[in-house]
């Protein structure tokens, strides 16, 4: 099973992937579309590279393989197009049907029974992808950060209370300042009195 034998069962001529434009593409019905390496065309090996399904084949093509849109299975087929070189001698053809999911079964069964294997893109094992460069700038290293204190208000200094009752002036001292200011009294009065030798005079 090759690219040869498919295009006697029905499938369309062969279009470049590189030169494929909107114009050439099938109307959005579904269909089964394949993926052969024109390389090897003519070759003991099988060209071709994948066999698949869509029931939007404008979308799948060129939104898919082509621009890398869509699920895990196309992503890779976009990788290997572009980053394994595939874009240069890959080719598609399709073929319009009713039942695309039992054609594609059929076709895998008849590739595996022929070649042993399913083909190289079909294949459930992981492709070794290699991822794409891009020009990412590095990060820069962080400056280490400065350990940050809690700001704490400055606490005022507690006002100490006197539980000290004040001193009060004692009984005696204001009996004694009362004599004193008694014995002024007393004494006054004395000396206003004239004595007796001077009355007489």
């Amino acid at each position: 099973m090759n690219s040869t034998t498919l295009i006697e069962t029905g499938f369309t001529e062969w279009f470049p992937l590189k030169t494929l434009t909107f114009s050439n593409l099938p109307p959005n019905k579904d269909c089964v579309i394949i993926i052969v390496d024109k390389e090897l065309s003519g070759k003991p090996e099988s060209d071709i590279l994948y066999i698949g399904r869509t029931k939007r084949s404008v979308k799948r093509i060129l939104g898919g393989y082509l621009a890398g849109y869509g699920g895990k299975k196309t992503k890779k087929i976009n990788q290997m197009l572009f980053d394994e070189g595939y874009i240069e001698k890959a080719s598609v053809s399709w073929i319009l049907t009713d039942k695309p999911r039992i054609m594609q079964k059929e076709l895998l069964a008849k590739f595996k029974e022929a070649n042993g294997k399913f083909p190289v893109w079909n294949a459930k094992k992981k492709l070794n992808i290699k991822p794409k460069k891009t020009s990412v700038p590095k990060p820069k290293a962080a400056a280490p950060r400065a350990k940050v204190r809690p700001i704490t208000k400055p606490v005022p200094n507690p006002k100490i209370v006197s539980t000290k009752r004040p001193a009060t002036k004692t009984k005696t001292s204001t009996k004694t300042e009362i004599a004193s200011k008694g014995e002024i009294a007393i004494e006054t009065p004395e000396k206003a009195k004239p004595s007796d030798s001077e009355m007489a005079t």
